[in-house]
């Protein structure tokens, strides 16, 4: 299976990540991916992107490279109502929007509080995707949080960097194979995600792929397999 975009991307501005968007843009044109979202973190994450960068979007091309950029944010969900860290106004002039879990800005909940955090945040309008679910250190109950990301046509973000073996997020691949078997139980999509925060992770859904394969996952649940599949599936866009 070819897949053409990738939601999920960080440049120098996340200050923990290494590439320009200039870098990343390049790097995607030389990996045939069409499409990249610039979702670097919104400012509820100390030292990362202010609320000027999302502002100032307009003076970003959206191509690049012959790569097509979605002008985004990967939202910081900063309390267990689901509150996240960028204003309304911001919100609907971008293109898209994911929002997650981060320790620096929310301390790891019971279930019943990431829970409730996730479901509440994919119930803004402007949320598209719900970032990196399955962190072990955020315990969900997962066909609650599927069945909501179903209720509000929000999309379920399968992260590859969540997959890495002893990565920072380790013990992930079990939950995330928990809600991919509930997606194809109640007919949810998902979207891959590299979260590269090198250029050169750019486009990469090695670790996606292998646990998409395990389970038998449907191609036509993926949004990532056109540009028009994706745009479409954005809650923003219906």
């Amino acid at each position: 299976m070819k897949f053409v975009a990738d939601v999920h991307t960080h440049s120098l501005i996340s200050q923990h990540a290494y590439s320009t968007i200039d870098e990343n843009a390049r790097a995607a044109k030389e990996k045939g991916i069409q499409l990249i979202a610039l979702t670097d973190h919104a400012p509820g994450m100390k030292n990362t992107a202010p609320r000027a960068f999302f502002t100032n979007y307009h003076v970003l091309p959206h191509h690049l490279h012959g790569v097509e950029l979605l002008h985004g944010a990967e939202l910081n969900i900063m309390d267990y109502d689901g509150n996240i860290d960028l204003e309304e106004d911001i919100l609907k002039k971008l293109d898209i929007a994911i929002a997650s879990l981060h320790p620096p800005c929310i301390a790891f909940g019971t279930k019943e509080e990431n829970t409730r955090a996730s479901i509440k945040a994919m119930e803004n309008p402007y949320v598209d995707i719900l970032g990196h679910p399955g962190d072990p250190r955020y315990p969900i109950d997962v066909k609650e949080v599927v069945l909501a990301a179903k209720k509000t046509e929000t999309l379920i973000e399968i992260n590859n960097a969540s997959l890495v073996p002893d990565g920072f997020r380790k013990g992930s691949d079990v939950v995330i194979e928990q809600i991919l078997q509930y997606a194809m139980k109640y007919d949810v999509p998902v979207v891959l995600g590299s979260d590269a925060h090198f250029y050169t992770l750019i486009g990469d859904f090695s670790y996606c792929t292998a646990l998409l394969e395990k389970v038998g996952f449907p191609d036509e649940l993926i949004v990532n397999t056109s540009k028009d599949k994706l745009k479409k599936a954005l809650k923003r866009n219906k």
